[in-house]
């Protein structure tokens, strides 16, 4: 979604499942940053979910709470837009209409979004000659129900900030974890409490983004199942022993077999429709995000169940970041919202 030009100084605002993220960076030479300020705090699910007034009053406070400790002063704010209430694709266009009919292109779109046209707020963006055919152009078009964006707007501005940009989780994700430079495709993995966002980029776009409507509290799910255990020591379990065969004697990847096999099969439509896109394209590497990097072993899962290697990426990598142990215990979530902080601010 578009930046307002001129603006000055802003902040990322990334209003998660569970938690609510701010992130302010200052420029510290082109496509490197510092970390001026940051804040976290958790959300209850039930508060950033529900839709009621007591809910969004509740969510307001944890906002403010967030920004008043952070230290940020700006009130101008790029939010997120979580990857539930949007969609995104790619599309190829010809090169005539897409420079020809600027203006209008937006009314084109109507038999790609999933609601009618009249009730989405749609933005789109060029990302270059098509890969396929010379005469195409690549657009990636994204858009959100019009009354969910008016409803987050008018949360945010009623705490008294101006919203200057507002994006889908995914395309912010990418812009923090994406590894600038890389030859081939890489896919980015996103598991959040409840979906997983899948992401295949070439050249820093994005070129396929998708949205699994699962995340971690599916895998609680099945471990309390097929554990018998309540969900805290679920959980407990999923985040220290993870995959690990040796641990509680395997009992925990057996308990979520099931659900990993749909996770991979998912994972693996992903990448064969992109391969099936771009058949020249190489996937060179699936880069891991939020409680995809933090459990313990699903990157050999990963790796082995695809055939690609797996890493956990680093949403910090071109941001000088505080040697800091209360940090370093929640770096891992904040891609979503360092993606947001590096948007460019034209002027």
């Amino acid at each position: 979604m578009a930046m307002i030009k001129g603006v000055g100084d802003f902040f990322g605002l990334d209003i998660g499942t569970s938690a609510v993220r701010v992130v302010q960076l200052s420029p510290s030479g082109k496509g490197h940053w510092s970390l001026k300020n940051y804040g976290y705090a958790p959300l209850d699910v039930k508060t950033s979910t529900a839709d009621s007034a007591e809910a969004r009053n509740r969510l307001g406070e944890v906002i403010m709470t967030v920004v008043g400790q952070s230290g940020i002063k700006t009130k101008n704010v790029a939010i997120n837009l979580p990857s539930n209430k949007t969609f995104i694709t790619v599309i190829d266009m010809p090169t005539t209409t897409v420079t020809g009919q600027k203006g209008s292109l937006k009314y084109q779109f109507d038999q790609y979004i999933p609601i009618p046209l009249d009730e989405a707020k749609v933005d789109w963006s060029v990302l270059g000659q098509s890969l396929h055919d010379p005469a195409q152009q690549e657009v990636l078009i994204a858009s959100t129900p019009v009354k969910y964006a008016e409803e987050r707007m008018e949360l945010i501005e009623s705490l008294g900030l101006e919203v200057i940009a507002a994006e889908p989780d995914p395309l912010a994700m990418i812009r923090s974890v994406s590894v600038p430079g890389t030859k081939d495709a890489q896919i980015i993995v996103d598991i959040g409490e409840e979906s997983i966002n899948v992401a295949v980029t070439y050249g820093d776009l994005p070129r396929l983004v998708r949205t699994i409507p699962s995340g971690l509290s599916t895998l609680v799910h099945s471990a309390m199942q097929n554990l018998n255990v309540q969900e805290d020591q679920a959980r407990q379990f999923i985040m220290k022993f993870g995959l690990a065969p040796d641990k509680l004697e395997g009992q925990v990847i057996t308990a979520l077999s099931s659900t990993l096999d749909g996770f991979a099969s998912d994972l693996s439509k992903s990448v064969k429709f992109f391969q099936t896109r771009y058949p020249s394209l190489q996937v060179s590497s699936i880069l891991l995000v939020g409680y995809a990097s933090t459990i313990p072993q699903l990157d050999q899962y990963i790796a082995n169940k695809i055939g690609i290697p797996a890493v956990a990426a680093n949403p910090w990598q071109m941001v000088a970041t505080p040697k800091d142990a209360q940090f370093e215990t929640i770096r891992s979530e904040f891609a979503v919202a360092v993606g947001l902080a590096q948007r460019e601010n034209r002027s």
